[in-house]
């Protein structure tokens, strides 16, 4: 019991350590391109100022509520919330977003550019993503739950497969 308690102590840290990397890197970098996207526009357009303003909110609030949701369902035992298409469309709009404004906040674009800005705005959305279930107590439990459910070969209760 103790090694398994060290080693979910363990997991939260990683995923803790993980999250304090990847989300501040990710904002200051959707700050940066959103200020370089907007100095693209007119100079004296009230939309300069919206990229650098609206993206990060907007990537930590549809990010972490999808976390969020995904998180509540698995410990409810319900269908993966996954599925539900407004969760998906929520995280590919961010996803999307970020990538074009990496993409075009750089004088000449190119493959490589739009590889770092994938891999920064996957990591990202990754870390926002996972930061309910980092701060879950519940977290834990459900790992416990999913091991044990796993040994039996039982499937969780309460699912059901549509």
């Amino acid at each position: 019991m103790g090694e398994q308690r060290g080693a979910l102590r363990g997991l939260r840290v990683l995923m803790w350590v993980v999250i304090a990397i990847e989300v501040p890197v990710y904002l200051v970098w959707l700050v940066q391109v959103g200020s370089l996207t907007g100095q693209d526009l007119p100079r004296g357009d009230v939309a300069q100022s919206v990229p650098p303003v609206l993206l990060p909110p907007a990537a930590v609030l549809f990010c972490v509520m999808a976390g969020w949701t995904w998180r509540l369902g698995v410990v409810a035992r319900t269908r993966s919330p996954l599925r539900e298409r407004w969760i998906v469309a929520s995280l590919v709009f961010v996803a999307v977003s970020s990538v074009f404004c990496g993409v075009v906040s750089v004088d000449d674009p190119s493959v490589s550019v739009g590889l770092l800005s994938a891999a920064v705005t996957a990591l990202g959305v990754i870390g926002l993503f996972f930061v309910p279930a980092a701060a879950s107590r519940q977290l834990p439990d459900v790992i416990r739950r999913r091991a044990a459910e796993r040994r039996t070969g039982a499937g969780p209760a309460g699912l059901d497969d549509d």
